[in-house]
């Protein structure tokens, strides 16, 4: 039976991944070393290894804890909500994760762009499972005439592609809307216009 880590333990590698966050959704995995993520740790690199013994394991461990986070506000959605409410609210809390964990986006986004070599099963199985469960659901509200007939899959893309933007291009939204805008608050104030347009039967 595997002892319970201790405080210390659980500190250490809380730190440990918090640092590899920082290396990594700045370096991308290529790019970043355990030698790295061991210095912005403040750690030794053996002590790091003791509790990751790779720079994978790091990798999959944050990928592991990202992929249940950014996950959850599509769980969230309700099927016996009221349809334009559930997916204003979906597109609300997908802009606010993009907000508050900027970091996190931007490591899917690499991973991704790598071809998802260290999650293509994760999304092949329980990322698919979930969005075709809630397509499934935006298609009764379809077939009811709750809301307009779209491509469900394509509807979370795009929810996913307006929202995640805000993080992935944090920089260049920032440049282009120049000083005294807040680019989430706007984009929150556009988008939900934008979705409840779209949406309307």
């Amino acid at each position: 039976m595997k002892k319970p880590r201790t405080r210390i333990q659980e500190k250490n590698s809380a730190t440990i991944l918090e640092a590899a966050l920082d290396v990594f959704s700045a370096q991308g995995f290529r790019g970043a070393t355990l030698d790295q993520i061991a210095e912005v740790a403040g750690l030794s690199k053996p002590n790091l290894l003791y509790y990751f013994p790779s720079k994978d394991a790091v990798h999959a461990a944050l990928l592991s804890r990202l992929l249940t986070t950014w996950l959850d506000p599509l769980r969230a959605m309700n099927p016996a909500g009221e349809p334009v409410a559930e997916i204003l609210a979906y597109v609300r809390r997908k802009l606010e994760l993009s907000r508050d964990y900027p970091r996190e986006s931007r490591l899917f986004a690499n991973e991704i762009l790598q071809g998802a070599p260290r999650m293509k099963a994760v999304i092949e199985t329980d990322l698919k499972a979930l969005v075709d469960e809630k397509a499934a659901v935006l298609t009764a509200w379809m077939d009811q005439g709750r809301i307009a007939r779209l491509s469900p899959h394509h509807l979370i893309f795009s929810i996913w592609s307006l929202t995640q933007h805000y993080a992935d291009f944090d920089v260049q939204v920032r440049a282009v809307l120049g000083e005294g805008h807040d680019p989430f608050a706007e984009a929150g104030e556009f988008l939900e216009t934008l979705f409840a347009r779209l949406l309307a039967p």
